[in-house]
């Protein structure tokens, strides 16, 4: 849209209001279709809602690439919105659920590299298809995504079920061959099988093929738990959900993807042509960057690739907003200002892709129990998408009311107030199985971990003398 956007203006003779709401509404769209998917994935298994996903895509692509106007225009954007719910949510709870613990960072961060890749693709066929004639250019800008959306229907029957979800439903001898041909070990798998298991309320000794289990998961007592009678640990999940998706787009993701075009004219570039190459940049930058946090996701930790990119996005929305304050100030081009602000842009996209981006939906989706995963993702995922949506409905008219170095000023403050959250209220789960980060949560002031280390050595000391004394005695 970043780039269609331009053109369906010029053809469709629209506002600008009307192009925040076209950019925008497919936000809002897409709660509808996380929140189905979350039931849908329950009851006819994570594999099969993926398929689902790629056929409402499909018919999103193909009415955008065929609308004649305006109005039919927004009516694809609806399908396409509730593909995109069905995706963010789906997504990264197969992934993580069919993922050992010592991979599982990068298998559950790599929906996020392919999203970056396909923004990098969209930038790319954009500068293409600007070359065609007005109204053909951003017709196949937006229909072409129908291609990959035939490609996730035939390459999803390749794939194997949820073993969570196979359990979930009494399938223990189908869990349990899934499980030896993705685990690493036949250990690993026997381990992941009995964690399984107790969450699901089967017995250890259990080992039929189909069992009946008494611990449902598709959706009954579920909202109960998670809003009128949560554990603390249960609380303390769901705000750390909420807080990581919220803060990921309040930051203004959105607006730099979105609109990186007009920002880049802002900040002095003129020719569409060049205004397209810069925005292809980047995607590039973009996407060479959540390959680095692939790599590290299970290496250095979430936490601390999240406070590290957050550090940089606050550092760089900060420069951008300055910079473009004195392009707009400034009654002459002043080549420094508009070379430090498409920095600052390849800065923040590259600091965003390493930490917040990725690490938003692996966190999301790794820290729920099994019995609340499908709609906690959900309420994150719409969570995610709302945000997004309002800061993509908002941002012309955000900038024409305070200027557009005072929009990014606005989301570095949010970025700072977000660095404060994620410190405070996100515990590290790298390497732990699914079953045993939940006990990870519950406390909100944890205490770092040099220091937990250091009580624990003093509590042991003190055992220690306590028995020798004991022994004296």
């Amino acid at each position: 849209m970043s780039g269609a956007a331009l053109y369906i203006q010029r053809d469709l003779k629209v506002s600008d209001v009307q192009i925040e709401i076209l950019n925008g509404i497919i936000n809002l769209y897409s709660p509808v279709g996380s929140f189905i998917a979350g039931r849908t994935s329950d009851w006819i298994g994570r594999r099969y809602t993926i398929v689902l996903a790629g056929a409402i895509f499909f018919v999103g692509a193909i009415l955008m690439g065929f609308s004649p106007n305006y109005a039919f225009l927004m009516f694809g954007r609806f399908f396409a919105g509730v593909g995109i719910g069905f995706a963010f949510l789906i997504a990264p709870v197969y992934t993580s659920e069919i993922s050992p613990s010592s991979s599982r960072g990068f298998l559950t961060s790599l929906p996020e590299v392919f999203l970056n890749g396909g923004i990098l693709i969209g930038y790319i066929s954009n500068y293409g298809f600007s070359k065609l004639a007005l109204r053909l250019g951003w017709r196949l800008m937006l229909g072409v995504g129908a291609i990959p959306s035939i490609l996730i229907g035939v390459a999803v029957l390749a794939m194997p079920e949820s073993p969570r979800w196979l359990v979930a439903k009494g399938r223990l001898g189908e869990a349990k061959r899934v499980l030896y041909k993705i685990s690493e070990s036949e250990e690993e798998a026997r381990l992941r099988l009995a964690d399984i298991k107790d969450t699901a309320g089967i017995p250890q000794d259990c080992d039929d093929d189909v069992v009946l289990v008494s611990k449902q998961t598709h959706g009954h007592g579920v909202w109960r738990e998670l809003f009128l009678h949560p554990t603390p640990a249960v609380r303390h999940i769901f705000i750390a959900s909420l807080g990581i998706h919220f803060f990921a787009q309040a930051t203004g993701i959105d607006a730099v993807v979105l609109y990186s075009p007009r920002i880049f004219e802002k900040a002095g570039i003129k020719s569409d042509n060049y205004r397209l190459l810069a925005t292809v940049a980047v995607g590039f930058v973009k996407t060479v960057s959540i390959l680095v946090a692939t790599f590290f996701l299970d290496r250095a930790g979430r936490r601390v690739l999240l406070l590290c990119s957050v550090s940089g996005l606050i550092l760089s929305l900060l420069t951008l907003g300055l910079s473009l304050t004195v392009v707009d100030h400034s009654q002459t081009t002043l080549n420094w200002a508009v070379g430090l602000s498409i920095a600052a842009v390849l800065s923040y996209v590259a600091t965003f892709s390493i930490g917040s981006g990725p690490i938003t939906w692996v966190y999301s989706s790794e820290i729920f129990p099994l019995r609340l995963r499908a709609q906690g993702v959900a309420i994150g995922a719409a969570v995610n998408r709302v945000t997004s949506g309002v800061i993509a409905m908002t941002f012309l008219s955000l900038q024409n009311a305070i200027t557009i170095g005072g929009a990014f000023f606005l989301f570095a403050g949010v970025a700072a107030v977000a660095w404060i959250f994620h410190y405070t209220l996100l515990p590290e789960t790298r390497g732990k199985t699914l079953e045993e980060i939940e006990k990870s949560f519950g406390n909100f002031c944890r205490k770092p971990k040099a220091e937990e280390g250091l009580d624990d050595n003093v509590e042991i000391q003190l055992k220690t003398r306590d028995q020798t004394l004991t022994s004296v005695d």
